[in-house]
């Protein structure tokens, strides 16, 4: 009787419908992915009313973190095997992605203090795949001195195009040395350099984290910026400029998520959406699940939660989850690593990524590790598309393959009061889908989340 009286009524609610938690909101978020966390964490400092959704039982949405029984269920792949490990031994994400140490991902972390929550490890190795070989990705100028990607001479040239870029200060027009490069493309000033084209391939890709070729005729800044924020993170780290949360990505989330409970946010995990509600302008005003309804001054969420003609679909992602016994052959026996193989290494547009985790990141049982294996699909075949990352596993265990449809929202939110995060990219690090993050922020809040802060180090004392 008590809950009965407790249950709040409402001028628009219609009859026979109840009031969703409070009822009323600033903000309904649906879907507890990364994205959609981080602003329900935001809103909610800010003093926003925040309502939280999500039709699954588990926090992370697409990129949650699942133990061993979970995984097998997802994938329909009967009952773990007994000589794997225990259940609670492994924490396996279904979108695996590093965090570049100095990146914008960690500011936000920084900026929150969700750091607090999380405990962090850098990875160790950082590799290129160029002519048929697994090589390192120099991480001191002693090291690309020694390194096999370039010859002597080139070697020399790529040492004073770090210089040039250690230097750049974008407000400092006596660092520029006459180059303009807001003008002048990525690839005349890998030229300016006397640079070769398999040298702007390997920096452009392992170090930029460029996805593809199209960078190469488009202004330099935006490029060299990245260059920039890859070696100030490598300089952090020394192995390489990466960091991953101990028990998987699954923590991010989490602690976004703890961030809004604290600042009065309220949280639905097994609660689906049934209909977005709009009025007779088109802009949303709420949300039903089964008889009950919530109002507010707008929605956000990941594309699964929208109707179709507010999202489009832009590509296929192919991704495989592979368990080994092993470490992957050629990286130096290192327990975690990246390796990027460049599109064009192996008669491909779209770069493949790897990396791999283990019990150093208590992601898995001892003795096992999990290397992961993800590109944009080019043809109608995933596994021929995968091949390439395959081959350089050595014996896999068990491996299980998904193939996703991404979307990105039609509109920018403003007009229809609907804000719809990007589905994330097939890249191995969020670099990207932090841009389409700070993006989300700007459209809904209007105004460009405050960066401004040291991302030095993730273990600041709160």
């Amino acid at each position: 009787m008590a809950e009965e009286q407790e249950k709040k009524t409402f001028d628009w609610l219609p009859e026979g419908m109840e009031a969703l938690a409070d009822g009323e909101y600033d903000a309904i978020i649906m879907g507890t992915g990364l994205k959609e966390c981080v602003i329900s964490g935001l809103l909610s400092v800010q003093g926003m009313r925040v309502l939280h959704m999500d039709r699954n039982d588990y926090y992370g949405a697409d990129c949650a973190s699942l133990n061993l029984t979970n995984l097998y269920k997802k994938f329909n792949a009967g009952n773990p095997p007994d000589n794997i490990g225990s259940n609670r031994d492994f924490n396996v994400d279904l979108i695996p992605k590093f965090i570049m140490a100095c990146g914008n991902l960690t500011k936000m972390l920084l900026h929150t203090k969700v750091t607090r929550y999380l405990e962090f490890k850098s990875i160790e190795g950082s590799f290129v795949y160029k002519g048929g070989k697994i090589l390192k990705v120099p991480a001191t100028p002693e090291e690309a001195l020694k390194s096999p990607l370039m010859g002597l001479f080139e070697k020399r040239r790529f040492r004073n195009f770090l210089l040039f870029i250690d230097a750049y200060d974008e407000t400092k027009p006596e660092t520029h040395k006459g180059r303009d490069l807001t003008v002048m493309t990525m690839k005349q000033l890998y030229e300016e350099f006397g640079l070769v084209p398999d040298t702007h391939q390997f920096i452009s890709h392992a170090m930029c984290l460029q996805l593809d070729e199209t960078h190469m005729n488009q202004p330099a800044l935006a490029t060299v910026k990245e260059l920039q924020i890859y070696c100030y993170s490598l300089s952090r780290y020394g192995t390489s400029p990466y960091i991953y949360p101990v028990y998987g990505l699954g923590g991010l989330p989490e602690g976004f998520s703890r961030l809004c409970a604290i600042h009065g946010g309220t949280f639905m995990l097994n609660r689906d959406v049934d209909e977005i509600q709009y009025n007779d302008k088109g802009e949303a005003i709420g949300v039903r699940s089964g008889n009950e309804m919530a109002r507010a001054k707008f929605v956000v969420g990941d594309p699964s939660y929208f109707p179709k003609e507010k999202v489009r679909a832009t590509g296929q992602i192919v991704r495989c989850i592979c368990f080994l016994n092993h470490p992957i052959p050629n990286c130096g026996d290192q327990e975690s690593a990246q390796i990027i193989i460049p599109g064009p290494q192996v008669g491909r547009k779209n770069d493949i990524f790897v990396c791999s985790l283990s019990n150093s990141h208590q992601v898995t049982a001892q003795g096992v590790y999990i290397a992961i294996v993800s590109t944009k699909m080019e043809g109608e075949n995933p596994d021929k598309e995968v091949v390439p990352g395959l081959a350089l596993l050595g014996h896999i265990m068990q491996r299980f393959t998904t193939v996703v449809t991404t979307y990105e929202p039609v509109g920018d939110g403003n007009s229809d009061k609907s804000y719809i995060s990007s589905s994330f990219d097939a890249s191995s690090h969020f670099e990207g889908d932090v841009d389409d993050l700070l993006s989300l922020y700007k459209r809904i809040t209007g105004k460009d989340l405050d960066m401004n802060i040291n991302a030095d180090s993730v273990e600041a004392d709160y």
